[in-house]
């Protein structure tokens, strides 16, 4: 696999000589061309992602809570109640009619991010437009291709896997159906995406750091490392930032904290690595100390902003639950403050309500599935008969389906076998990278197989899916000192892939997107009976 490294400057310590880390950051500036090219599959990932992004005019499965919510949010500050149940206020809201709120609070079982976000569009263009609706997922979906084209450039240390990544990730289904949807899950992968990045640029700078004083202190060929278990690199400020995402993800949803576990685990095996490379004797010990420390700060920041996110909650006289620490007095964890003692309150109510949903759902999809998608999830389909929307034939379908590229996804669940072995045996630093990313947005849903849950979430750790189909290309394209032969034969093996890849979105378009399309074509695209 291609990628571009500076020379490490040979050391000595404790009688051995070592490398210390290589400064991987200070890659060649990219050229115009490849700006050009990286603009461009953002681009083209934007426009079919904006193109007809009000169809259908009506809220949307989930729509039906979060466009609401997120209204409300504008509005109020925080969740209102609904004037009667979703069936009896769908169709006003579907007509232009907004008033549909009463005076009182809502329960609800999300936090406030990704509602503002999505109000927000809301705001732009009004509560009455579907494209506002879904204004904010679109443009998070478009500038989540920029961000992964960049972030696997900088992990492969290649800008032609980065555009194969952004290119990947804007045919996706699942991505492209979510980003032309108002609901919560895109947002997730949005700021969990955002931490990943800032973690890869807090590994790279750490690393040059590292080498720099290393190969300053170990200026004595015999001198040995007694006290490098105290080494501290510097305000590590990438890891701030990535603290900050984390924060935003998981005041999206719950499900974000999982991220932050993951690529804390993942700071933390990288130091070690690079203080070990580096020569030092202590290099277990320190990074254990500096790892703690610097998560405790980064789970510091990251509090700090999910709490920032309930500012709304905390600003309002009457959010839900409030005042419940002054209605309770003595109850709860009375050593808080009022606000935050009701706030806990609330999340205890919320954890309940999110652990114990076990609703029977025709489009519940069992975890084991979700990489092969077995069960992918319906977001909209109507049955409009002949003469009806456009419809030439006798019975047509109109249908949104959160269907990921089959080429991309059943590729990727082979190639996590690759990437396990890769980091296992190889000790790849870039295959463990991207299995982080997919333990932090997968395994934890095996924890909850009784629970109501959908394929759909997968969209969370969708991008760690088209970093694994890019890392088996990599490997396919061959290195820079394999024969031509042997990378002319790479190259016609993955640009084989990557269009079939193309051809695969192009025909399942119609249901991402409803189209209004006869019965048996829609049929045609149902390859698995699961998937009905």
């Amino acid at each position: 696999m291609t990628r571009v490294t500076s020379p490490a400057v040979a050391t000595r310590a404790a009688g051995r000589e070592v490398q210390p880390p290589s400064p991987i950051e200070r890659r060649p500036r990219m050229t115009w061309r490849e700006w050009l090219a990286v603009l461009a599959v953002t681009g083209f990932g934007g426009f079919i992602r904006f193109w007809h992004l009000g169809r259908p005019s009506t809220l949307v499965f989930d729509e039906t809570y979060y466009v609401k919510q997120g209204w409300s949010m504008i509005k109020a500050g925080y969740e209102l109640a609904w004037q009667g149940k979703g069936e009896e206020v769908d169709p006003r809201w579907n007509r232009g009619d907004i008033d549909v709120f009463t005076s009182s609070p809502d329960f609800v079982v999300h936090p406030p991010v990704g509602k503002w976000m999505i109000g927000l569009g809301e705001w732009i263009f009004g509560p009455t437009s579907s494209f506002g609706w879904r204004f904010s997922s679109a443009v998070i979906g478009t500038l989540s291709i920029l961000m992964l084209t960049l972030i696997a450039r900088r992990l492969f240390g290649s800008t032609l896997l980065g555009v194969l990544a952004g290119l990947l990730l804007a045919i996706d289904g699942e991505h492209f159906v979510h980003s032309r949807t108002g609901l919560l899950d895109i947002f997730v992968m949005f700021w969990a995406l955002a931490a990943f990045g800032c973690v890869l640029i807090d590994r790279d700078i750490g690393r040059r750091r590292l080498a720099l004083r290393a190969s300053a202190e170990f200026a004595d060929r015999e001198q040995r490392t007694a006290d490098s278990w105290s080494w501290w690199l510097g305000v590590r400020w990438w890891r701030i930032a990535a603290a900050v995402c984390l924060g935003l993800c998981a005041g999206t949803k719950w499900s974000g904290l999982y991220f932050a576990v993951a690529f804390g685990l993942a700071t933390i095996f990288w130091d070690m690595g690079a203080r070990r490379a580096a020569g030092l004797r202590h290099w277990f010990a320190g990074s254990l100390i500096w790892g703690a420390l610097s998560g405790l700060g980064m789970l510091l920041v990251a509090s700090a902003t999910y709490l920032a996110s309930w500012t709304g909650w905390f600003l309002s006289s009457d959010g839900y639950d409030r005042h419940w620490a002054r209605d309770n007095p003595g109850q709860g964890f009375t050593f808080l403050p009022s606000a935050l003692r009701s706030l806990v309150h609330y999340h205890q109510q919320m954890y309940d309500f999110n652990i114990d949903l076990a609703a029977y759902h025709p489009y519940m999809a069992n975890p084991w599935s979700w990489l092969v998608m077995g069960r992918p999830t319906a977001f909209y389909y109507e049955g409009p008969k002949l003469g009806e929307k456009g419809c030439t034939v006798a019975t047509c379908s109109q249908a949104i389906t959160a269907l990921g590229n089959p080429v991309i996804w059943w590729g990727a669940a082979l190639g996590i076998v690759v990437l396990l072995f890769r980091w296992v045996l190889r000790r790849d630093w870039r295959a463990g990278a991207v299995l982080a990313g997919l333990a932090g947005g997968y395994l934890p849903w095996f924890q909850y197989q009784q629970r109501t849950i959908f394929n759909f979430y997968t969209i969370a750790f969708t991008p760690w899916v088209v970093l694994t189909v890019v890392y088996v290309l990599g490997l396919i394209l061959g290195r820079s000192s394999d024969t031509a032969r042997r990378r002319r034969t790479g190259a016609w093996i993955a640009g084989a892939l990557v269009l079939l890849a193309v051809l695969s979105f192009w025909f399942f378009l119609p249901i991402y997107t409803a189209q209004v399309i006869p019965q048996s074509s829609w049929s045609d695209r149902m390859w698995l009976p699961s998937w009905i």
